[in-house]
């Protein structure tokens, strides 16, 4: 076998194996192992039905009245809130470990991701979103 022989059959191999072909494999072998999965939770799992089961549990304590009460919006958007800026000291961390690594260029885009956090807070201060009800 020559040489430019061999390049293309490692060509040809190379778009069979990284095609659509494996995309679809992927997908299969996903749904399979997810199928699979809740297949074998219904089969093992002990089924037990009871009245506790479908009440509302709140650390041991018994309700009180009607369980099903609509929440204050203020909740939700305090939780937010806390999940951006949660999200913010994710991207933090890897990006001081190697801070000194990329130099003044990683320095300005974190000021420019502050940047745009620290203006989201404004608005949610501006809208009264963090004032407790």
């Amino acid at each position: 076998m020559q040489w430019d022989e061999l390049v293309l059959l490692c060509g040809y191999f190379k778009t069979i194996i990284m095609g659509s072909g494996s995309l679809i494999l992927l997908m299969f072998c996903g749904i399979l192992f997810a199928g699979m999965a809740i297949g074998l939770g219904k089969i093992f799992s002990t089924k037990t039905y009871n009245v506790a089961k479908g009440e509302a549990y709140e650390c041991g304590i018994q309700t009180e009245g009607a369980t099903w009460v609509q929440f204050n919006v203020g909740y939700y958007l305090f939780s937010l809130i806390f999940l951006v800026f949660d999200v913010e000291i994710v991207f933090l961390y890897p990006w001081a470990v190697v801070l000194k690594e990329v130099g003044m260029v990683a320095f300005v885009e974190i000021l420019f991701f502050t940047l745009f956090l620290f203006m989201g807070l404004l608005y949610a201060y501006k809208k009264k979103a963090l004032t407790w009800v």
